[in-house]
Order: C-alpha cells, then structure tokens, then sequence
C-alpha cells in the first residue's frame, strides 16, 4: 500500500506512512474519526469465543489509539455448504457480545461465501486529536509497559494440534477476549506519549514499528517479558511454534541485537499475537498513575519491560 499514490488531506492525522494500528481522521478542532477492520480464520473450536476473540482484536486498534468505538460493521465469509446456519449465528452473538461490553453499535455488514470461515469487523471510533496515541511518538527515557502477556500464538497452535490443556486453553481463550479498553483511559488521561497494541508481528514486530515512527531505539529485559503460563516454555521445547512467529523472528533478527537470551525467550518475544494487550511509552513521572490505571482495570498484566533509548536507527537491543 506504501506504493499508491498518497493521499494529501490536511485533516489526515495518520495514514500509511507509521504502519499505524489505524486511520485517524480530524472531523473538527475536537473529533477526528479512528477507522479500522481486523479478520482472521477460526483460531479456537467454539465458535462464541471465536467471535468474541475476533470482535476485541478488531477493537483493540481504536483503544491503541487511545480513542472508543463508536459503530462496527461485521465481515464474515463461511463456506455454506459446510457450515451450519447455528454455528454462523453463534460466531455473530460472539462478535455482538463484544461489541456491547465495549459500549459500540452494531450496524451492518457483508457476508460473502468462502471456503474457510474468515470473521471481523471494520470498526469507527472517535478520539480527541490532541489526545490520540500513535506509534510515532515515543521518546528517550519512556518506559516500556506491555497489558497483556505473550505465548497466544504458540497456545492458539497447541489448541489445533491437541497439546494443549483445557486450563492453559480456557486462560488464553479468557485473555484474548478481554478488551483493551484501558488504552483509551490512558491517552484521555494523557499518560502516555505512544502506543501500539501487540498482534500479528508480535512485540519485537510492533516495537520495531514504533522505533522506525518515533526515530528511535528500545532496551527490553528478556525476563521482564511475562508468558501467560510457564506452560508455553514447554510447548516451544515440544516444537510448537506457528510459522508466523518463525518469520517475526526471523524478520526480527535484521534489527535485534541478543545479548545472552534463550533461543525460548526469543521466540516468545517474536511470538504472533491474536487480541494481544498494548504496549505503552509512558514518560517516568507518569509511571506510577499509568500503574494505578492499569491495576483499577485489572490487565492482565502491568510489566515494565524495557524503555526507549536514543538511536540514529531504529535498533533493538535485548538481555538476559
């Protein structure tokens, strides 16, 4: 998409020059719009929690924006012939109970006949343009929060290979339902300069998109990076690595300089995330009430990992 013609609007705040987590778009001194859509194929058996998965991760790009959703449209392609009508409808109550906790309308969509089910949303939201998180804005000495923590991927692939527990399952299935509603707390309150939320790319992937936006650097502690059970150690030993994950890591080695970190914690930190949690720069003197925020919303996690350094290239540097 960097290849088309650009589009010059003054009232364009992001577009495609950051690989941002979604548009932004200034309606008047006070609004501007926050547009996005998210889909992906089933990536848990039920098909509820598969709906209410995809609608949080779609949602996730407004909160990492630091805006609220608004209104949603639903995408959805099944195979029919497969596919019963039942199993369709509870993917859409999946979608719709989302869309209600998180206080957003639904108002349409499109269906279309596919021959893997794919579901989403393309979302609205509204965030004050003097209020807005981006990815192109951290700076030295911004500490380095993540909410959620890693190993969904490398879960998400036992689910469908068998390996794993129903306990380590249903955590998993628990933490990518939940909604990062908080990151839209966190910029009304102004407590953090940049923002990303972790998916597809993995932390390293997304960290490495906010250092290229900001022109910056990053130091992350390899053991201050949570997983959600000691359990995924277990599955990467097992060989249980999605291939995605493979390519983040080898795509993040281009930019990562390792300094004594396990070939394990490695994978973890390029790990591909679905519905992952946000990773915040937030300046020192507001560390503690981004805390305080984190803690009343009850993240699933609220670890410091690292923090941004001055760098003429976008370069990460990672220890044990």
């Amino acid at each position: 998409m960097r290849r088309l013609p650009k589009f010059d609007d003054p009232n364009l705040l992001v577009g495609l020059d950051t690989g941002d987590d979604a548009g932004v778009y200034r309606l008047d001194r006070n609004r501007a719009l926050v547009q996005t859509a998210d889909f992906f194929t089933p990536i848990v058996d039920d098909a509820f929690a598969y709906g209410r998965i995809a609608a949080a991760n779609a949602l996730s790009d407004v909160y990492a924006m630091g805006g609220r959703p608004l209104t949603a449209l639903n995408l959805l392609g099944v195979p029919t012939d497969r596919v019963p009508s039942a199993v369709i409808r509870n993917i859409l109550r999946g979608g719709s109970s989302t869309l209600r906790e998180a206080g957003c309308v639904l108002v349409g969509g499109h269906t279309i006949r596919n021959p893997e089910p794919i579901y989403g949303l393309a979302v609205t939201g509204l965030v004050s343009p003097r209020q807005m998180l981006t990815n192109a804005n951290g700076q030295p000495g911004d500490a380095l929060v993540l909410t959620k923590p890693l190993g969904l991927g490398i879960i998400t692939t036992a689910i469908k290979r068998g390996l794993a527990s129903r306990v380590l399952a249903r955590k998993a299935i628990r933490q990518m339902q939940t909604l990062n509603v908080v990151g839209a707390e966190i910029a009304e309150r102004r407590l953090a300069r940049a923002a990303t939320d972790v998916t597809g790319f993995g932390l390293l992937g997304q960290l490495a998109l906010l250092c290229r936006g900001s022109g910056v650097g990053a130091e992350i502690s390899a053991d201050q990076v949570p997983a959600i059970a000691p359990a995924v150690f277990d599955l990467i030993a097992r060989g249980c690595v999605p291939g995605g994950s493979r390519e983040n890591l080898s795509q993040a080695d281009k930019i990562v300089k390792w300094n004594d970190v396990s070939a394990a914690r490695r994978i973890l930190l390029a790990d591909a995330q679905t519905s992952g949690g946000l990773l915040l720069c937030v300046p020192p003197r507001h560390l503690t009430a981004t805390m305080k925020v984190l803690k009343f919303h009850h993240t699933p996690c609220a670890a410091v990992i690292g923090q941004i350094v001055k760098s003429s290239k976008p370069k990460i540097w990672v220890s044990h």
